[in-house]
């Protein structure tokens, strides 16, 4: 299958990098200067644990293509679109009328309503994944990183169709094990509160970086999230319908912040996800925490421990 990536972030490269060596055909689109800037190949150090438990360690210097065009009659079979949040609607838009043939992957975070957030690329193109991978680039340009054994899928209100069903093949091939999810839609939310509470005392600190070990910060961003389910019944989420997916933010925090602590600096592969992310003046941790809180304050709901951390986060 002939695969564009669409920009090269870390997990478009680490995804890429493992469809490749499955034997498939992958680009990255970048923006125009890029490409020279980026050089011809990507200097990784992954933990892939596709097939062993603690991970393998991969250190090589990856050879990768990149185009800084996209013309309607490309002839790619799938593009993965894997774009901070707040991104996703510009990229949507910029794909919408340069999609050809393609299924389009739509493979991170999500905040707004699914459907509203992809704007004009048309939902019967569309298939919806989220990856369990982390890491980041460091100052020497390493990306050090963790590719983890599944990959989640889901669906909005109806049955994978055969795009989809042929984009769940390319990573079930390429050695993933597959995650179904019903209501994608409120997984996806969920998954956001929790990366709020989690960059909300991340960015107090520092970074993500600086919280494995500390288990009074992971107490105090696993009460933030809990904090924030009632924005989601304000979006008309019952949660009561999902009791097995919320048990992570209702459990008590004096049994799950030492265990979650315990875990950020025992398992190498849960550590390097948070060591990745390092840098001081990333965007993306300081929008989960600003979008979220927006929402709550627009819908009447206190949040009083993502608003004692807004300092960290309302500037830049």
């Amino acid at each position: 299958m002939k695969i564009l990536m669409f920009g090269r972030g870390v997990i478009a490269t680490v995804h890429g990098w493992a469809l490749e060596k499955a034997g498939h055909d992958v680009e990255f689109y970048v923006r125009p200067g890029r490409a020279a800037a980026y050089g011809e190949a990507v200097e990784l150090d992954l933990l892939d644990a596709r097939r062993r438990v603690w991970g393998q360690r991969v250190v090589e210097a990856w050879p990768v293509r990149y185009r800084e065009q996209l013309t309607p009659d490309h002839d790619f079979d799938l593009i993965v679109l894997s774009v901070p949040h707040h991104r996703l609607a510009e990229a949507a838009a910029f794909l919408a009328p340069r999609i050809g043939n393609a299924t389009v992957l739509v493979f991170g975070n999500i905040w707004a309503e699914p459907l509203a957030a992809i704007g004009a690329l048309p939902v019967d193109r569309v298939a919806w994944g989220f990856p369990l991978a982390g890491g980041g680039f460091g100052e020497d340009g390493v990306l050090r990183g963790t590719l983890l054994p599944a990959v989640v899928f889901g669906t909005l209100d109806r049955p994978p169709n055969e795009r989809e069903r042929a984009t769940r093949r390319v990573f079930r091939e390429a050695g993933f094990r597959l995650r179904e999810k019903r209501d994608f839609r409120v997984w996806l939310w969920l998954h956001f509160l929790m990366n709020a509470g989690l960059h909300s005392q991340g960015l107090r600190l520092g970074t993500l970086a600086d919280l494995p070990g500390a288990t009074g910060d992971l107490r105090e961003a696993l009460l933030a999230a809990r904090e924030l389910l009632p924005v989601l019944e304000a979006r008309g989420v019952d949660l009561r319908r999902h009791r097995r997916a919320t048990l992570g933010y209702r459990a008590p925090t004096w049994l799950t912040a030492p265990a979650f602590a315990w875990l950020t600096v025992h398992i190498p592969l849960v550590r390097r996800s948070f060591e990745g992310h390092a840098d001081p003046g990333a965007e993306e941790p300081r929008e989960v925490c600003r979008d979220a809180l927006a929402e709550a304050r627009r819908l009447g709901i206190a949040v009083p421990r993502l608003e004692a951390a807004e300092k960290s986060f309302a500037g830049q």
